[in-house]
């Protein structure tokens, strides 16, 4: 049985073979649950390679069917963002929260070197018309990294943000930069405090301590360090692959971690993570793993962690595996972990897996 081509539309066909071949080999690179943190499962907000960063509402029915959005390897339906900008040039790296609730500010960076950041209100509001393009909303924060002068006066280019952390107390947003500094931003004047440097390489990732007013950075050069918010200096290095380097292996802190009494610290270094008590500055474990791990939390007394194989792995203090979950993207590069236990994870093909605290899928969405 023939069909009738009189109408068909060659260029609308080639679009559309196009978009969806764009979306499968999009990443999400970070996913974080939106304000206000209570038992209530509500928003997600992710952060793709597209440059965007989009909100999807996690509804009760959406969850009570672990098939309603899609099947990962059919692509039979997608999910539509609740509200979405078109946040950076380039891939979106990261996305925090500064504050909570209401007045909390939206805060994403990325390749082109900005952190920008939105009022959640705002962003959250379905007042804005959700076009192609994102929401006609203007950022109320825009903090570009400075460039460095080389020979002649010529300007090196912008370098990249990988990673924030936030300490709300101190108003200060730290990025983890691609020129081998870390910068602390005032939230209020949009000026850098301060600049921290000593790592080799770029950086991969940061985390606040600001029970110690100290933050922590991971870097290609392989080793973590600790530096002083007040003075800027390195208080200690963390060389968590010290011996792999001795026997010739190349390394580096992809990803790291604290605990909420902020009293542990996991490194990671390809597929290998180190424990560190930092009272004791003491390497109590070390957890091979089969894959290279990209991203980790901790959930209590247990370590969380996802990386470039479909599986989330759930360890002990001591590095004993206590489960594997499968997960719908071939890698992941993103969890983050509700105050209910629900677990997300985020990375290639633009896929997100919602997970409850117990195991099972709650559902699983492609981000358009």
């Amino acid at each position: 049985m023939c069909g009738d081509a009189t109408n068909w539309d060659e260029d609308a066909y080639r679009e559309t073979v196009l978009k969806e071949r764009q979306i499968k080999t999009r990443t999400v690179f970070r996913t974080a649950w939106a304000p206000p943190y209570t038992p209530i499962i509500d928003t997600l907000l992710v952060a793709s390679s597209d440059g965007s960063v989009a909100s999807y509402s996690i509804a009760p029915s959406m969850l009570n069917n672990p098939f309603y959005f899609v099947n990962a390897d059919t692509d039979e339906l997608s999910a539509q963002p609740n509200c979405f900008v078109q946040a950076h040039d380039g891939p979106a790296y990261d996305v925090k929260f500064y504050g909570d609730g209401e007045d909390a500010l939206m805060l994403s960076c990325g390749d082109d070197g900005r952190i920008r950041g939105w009022r959640w209100k705002e962003f959250s509001s379905s007042n804005y018309f959700v076009s192609s393009q994102g929401n006609d909303i203007k950022p109320v924060l825009d903090m570009v990294n400075p460039q460095h002068k080389g020979p002649w006066g010529a300007l090196s280019p912008i370098p990249e943000n990988n990673a924030i952390a936030v300490n709300t107390q101190a108003g200060s947003v730290f990025a983890a930069s691609g020129d081998s500094c870390a910068y602390c931003w005032d939230v209020e004047s949009g000026k850098v405090k301060m600049v921290f440097k000593g790592h080799m390489d770029y950086l991969h990732c940061i985390v606040a301590r600001n029970s110690s007013n100290q933050i922590i950075t991971g870097s290609e050069d392989g080793t973590a360090r600790i530096w002083d918010c007040k003075s800027g200096k390195c208080t200690q290095v963390i060389d968590p692959a010290k011996d792999l380097k001795l026997k010739g292996f190349a390394s580096w802190v992809g990803c790291v971690a604290l605990d909420a009494s902020e009293s542990w610290l996991a490194c990671s270094s390809g597929r290998n993570i180190s424990l560190w008590n930092l009272p004791a500055l003491e390497c109590v474990s070390k957890i091979p793993t089969h894959a290279c791990v990209q991203d980790m939390l901790f959930d209590n007394n247990q370590l969380l962690t996802v990386g470039t194989d479909p599986l989330l792995n759930r360890f002990d203090m001591n590095g004993t595996i206590l489960s594997q979950i499968q997960c719908a993207p071939s890698s992941s590069f993103s969890i983050s972990l509700h105050s209910a236990g629900v677990m997300a994870v985020g990375g290639y093909g633009c896929l997100v897996d919602v997970i409850s605290q117990f195991g099972s899928h709650m559902c699983t969405f492609r981000c358009q």
